[in-house]
C-alpha cells in the first residue's frame, strides 16, 4: 500500500489562516507551554526523590517547589491548548491517523493528567499545612509517574503523527475486521526514545533555572539564607546534568534516530544548518551564567540566565517545528492546501491571546508578592 493514500484528505473548507500563520502560533504555543510543562515535568520528579529521602535543605528544595506546583500546572495545562489547537488545525490529516491508531492510550491522558494534578495538589495541600505524610510523599510520586507517562504518549503521537510507512505496520498488528482498535503504539520508531528523553534533559535545565529564580527572588526569610548559598550550587549541578543528558539523548536522535531524508535536507538548507548548531550549543550560556553564582544567587545573573533559558527553549522549538515539516512534506506539501480565511474568529484569537498572556502575567505578579508575604511572616 502507498503510504500516502493513508493521509487524511484536504478539507473542502479549506485551512481557517494561512499555514505560515498556522506554524508560527504553533511554536510560539508550544515555547510558551514548555517553560511551566518542563518545570512540572522534571521537578515533580525531583520532589518525589527529594521528598522523600532528603533532609534540610534538599528537603526544603521539595517543600518550596511543590507550593508553587499548583499554579505552575494549571498555567502550563491551559498554555499548551495554543500548540496542540494548530496541530490539529494545520496537521490535522495526519495528526489524526496517528490519533486512532493510538486512540486509546491517547484517551488515557486524560485519565493521567487527574492523576498527576490531584498529586501535586496532596502534596502541595499537606507540604502547607505542615503534614510532611506517607500520603503526601505517595501524592508526589503518583503525579510524577503520571507525568512521565503521559510525556511518553505524547512523543508516540507526535513520532507516530510523521512516521507514515508505520501506520499500515500498527493498523495490521491492532485490527480487528478491518477496524482500527486503537491499542498500538510507536515503540518500534527508533526516534521515539532518544526524543522522549532528549525533552526529559531539557527539563532538567529549566528546572533548575527555576530553582535559581525561586532563590533569588521569592526566598526571603534572613534566617535561612544558607538556602540561598545552598540553592545556588544546586542549581547548577542540576542543570550540568540535564546539560549532559540533553548532549547524549540529542546526539542519539540527530546521528542514530532521525529520518536520513531530514540530515539530507538539513545539509541543503544552511540557514537551518546554522540553527541547528546554535539550538546545540545555547545551553552552555545559561551554564555559564548559573556557574557564575555557585556562591550566591545574583538577581541579575538569574534574570539572564531565566530568558536566555527561554531562548533555548524556542530555538528548540524552532528545530523541531523544522523537523516535522521536513518529515510530513516529504509525502505531502501543506502549504499548497486551500485556504479561506476566516476573518472574525482570527482576530478575536489574536486579541484573546494577548489579553490572556496579560491576565497570566499580572496572576504571576499577584502570586510572587504573596509568597514573598508569606516569607516575611
Amino acid at each position: 500500500m502507498n503510504p500516502q493514500d493513508l493521509i487524511g484528505p484536504s478539507s473542502v473548507l479549506g485551512n481557517p489562516a494561512p499555514f505560515w500563520f498556522i506554524t508560527i502560533f504553533k511554536v510560539v504555543g508550544f515555547t510558551l507551554h514548555m517553560i511551566p510543562m518542563n518545570i512540572w515535568y522534571a521537578g515533580m520528579l525531583l520532589v518525589a526523590v527529594l521528598g522523600t529521602f532528603g533532609k534540610g535543605n534538599s528537603r526544603e528544595l521539595a517543600h518550596r517547589l511543590s507550593r508553587s506546583m499548583p499554579v505552575i500546572v494549571a498555567i502550563g495545562i491551559n498554555l499548551g491548548i495554543v500548540p496542540l489547537l494548530f496541530t490539529q488545525v494545520g496537521y490535522y490529516q495526519f495528526y489524526y491517523p496517528a490519533g486512532i491508531l493510538i486512540g486509546w492510550w491517547w484517551f488515557s491522558v486524560i485519565i493521567l493528567l487527574l492523576f498527576a494534578y490531584y498529586g501535586v495538589y496532596v502534596y502541595s495541600m499537606n507540604i502547607r499545612r505542615g503534614r510532611d505524610s506517607a500520603l503526601a510523599k505517595c501524592g508526589a510520586w503518583v503525579s510524577s509517574i503520571a507525568f512521565l507517562l503521559i510525556g511518553f504518549l505524547f512523543a508516540n503521537n507526535f513520532s507516530l503523527m510523521v512516521n507514515i510507512n508505520n501506520w499500515i505496520k500498527i493498523f495490521n498488528r491492532t485490527n480487528a475486521g478491518g477496524a482500527a482498535l486503537g491499542i498500538g503504539l510507536n515503540l518500534s520508531d527508533p526516534s521515539l526514545l532518544p526524543r522522549w528523553l532528549m525533552m526529559f534533559g531539557l527539563a532538567i535545565m529549566t528546572t533548575a533555572v527555576y530553582i535559581s529564580v525561586d532563590a533569588s527572588f521569592f526566598h526571603r526569610k534572613e534566617t535561612t539564607r544558607t538556602y540561598e548559598a545552598w540553592a545556588g550550587k544546586f542549581s547548577f549541578a542540576l542543570f550540568t546534568i540535564g546539560l549532559v543528558w540533553f548532549a547524549l539523548m540529542g546526539s542519539w536522535y540527530i546521528f542514530g534516530a532521525i529520518n536520513r531524508y531530514v540530515i539530507e535536507q538539513l545539509h541543503k538548507t544552511p540557514i537551518m544548518y546554522s540553527v541547528f548548531i546554535i539550538t546545540a550549543l545555547s545551553p552552555i550560556i545559561v551554564w555559564v551564567a548559573l556557574f557564575f553564582q555557585r556562591e550566591i544567587v545574583i538577581k541579575r545573573t538569574t534574570l539572564f540566565a531565566a530568558a536566555f533559558q527561554t531562548v533555548v527553549l524556542t530555538l528548540n522549538a524552532i528545530s523541531r517545528q523544522w523537523v516535522q515539516n521536513t518529515e510530513i512534506f516529504q509525502f505531502k506539501d501543506l502549504t499548497k492546501d486551500a485556504v479561506n480565511i476566516q476573518w472574525s474568529p482570527l482576530i478575536l484569537f489574536l486579541v484573546l491571546f494577548v489579553v490572556g498572556l496579560l491576565i497570566v502575567g499580572w496572576m504571576l505578579l499577584k502570586v510572587a508578592s504573596a509568597e514573598k508575604q508569606l516569607e516575611k511572616g
